[in-house]
């Protein structure tokens, strides 16, 4: 079920075939056409634009999160189990979800959410999703909130591995909440940090359902990603060598990260 259709577009990618004509021969006109493509050159830096932001926010934000509940629960904050439920609510809805649940959040009329209470402060009304500069970045906030959860969760994870010992040891020593942060928290936790930045990238990157109901790529191909691009390429170009082409590279992407991946584990293990 999963290497046949792989092989398949592998194939597809060595041909120039269309939907609609039967005819096809094996060429490497596919792959040498998108090597000086500047639409293929600025989808690359669209997707990358979008991967990098999400992914740093996404951390620094789970980050934050997870740290809040950790020492919320030390206290015996009320709440803290709220706060944690409610970061992860947002692992439990589709993408397709999420790209419907903002777009109403982003919508320019008066209806939309934002625009109603920065209308409220006389702003406005934004055109978050219109706008060609904007466009991008909204769609990067919604892929933030969408991320932070998983990486909450597992920074949460990890912190509650952190020995109390460490802690009372940087209390005695003088140490301020800032400098417990950064020199002791954030290097103990930096095993998961670096999986959580790896999975968050690979997630990212293969980001296809929330932009597709969102944006659907526009306005004029501004939030158009890779594997967007590659669909675009193929169900409405009808173009299915270069969509193949554009798969394969997402392929070739999730495959080298998935080896890191599974690199930087074993060097954890050992």
């Amino acid at each position: 079920l999963f290497i046949y259709p792989m092989i398949e577009v592998l194939r597809y990618s060595f041909t120039n075939l269309r939907f609609g004509n039967d005819s096809f021969r094996y060429t490497l006109s596919s792959y040498t056409s998108i090597l000086g493509d500047s639409d293929f050159l600025t989808v690359l830096r669209i997707t990358f634009t979008f991967v990098f932001f999400s992914v740093v926010f996404q951390l620094i934000l789970g980050f934050i999160i997870a740290l809040a509940i950790y020492n919320g629960e030390k206290l015996n904050l009320k709440g803290s189990i709220f706060v944690r439920t409610s970061v992860i609510v947002s692992m439990a809805i589709p993408g397709v979800i999420i790209g419907v649940i903002w777009t109403m959040l982003f919508d320019e009329s008066p209806a939309g959410i934002v625009n109603y209470y920065l209308g409220l402060i006389g702003i406005g009304p934004v055109r978050f999703l219109s706008d060609p500069d904007l466009a991008l970045v909204s769609v990067i906030i919604a892929n933030i909130w969408r991320g932070t959860a998983t990486n909450m969760i597992l920074l949460y994870a990890g912190l509650k591995t952190l020995p109390d010992s460490i802690l009372e040891a940087s209390n005695v020593d003088g140490a301020n909440e800032f400098e417990t942060i950064f020199l002791i928290i954030i290097p103990y936790c930096r095993p998961i940090l670096l999986i959580c930045g790896l999975l968050s990238v690979i997630g990212t990157f293969n980001t296809f359902d929330m932009i597709m109901s969102l944006t659907g790529g526009g306005p004029a191909g501004r939030t158009e990603v890779l594997a967007l691009n590659s669909y675009m390429e193929i169900f409405k170009n009808f173009n299915l060598g270069k969509g193949s082409v554009l798969a394969v590279v997402v392929l070739l992407i999730n495959f080298i990260m998935a080896g890191v991946y599974f690199w930087m584990n074993k060097k954890e293990e050992a």
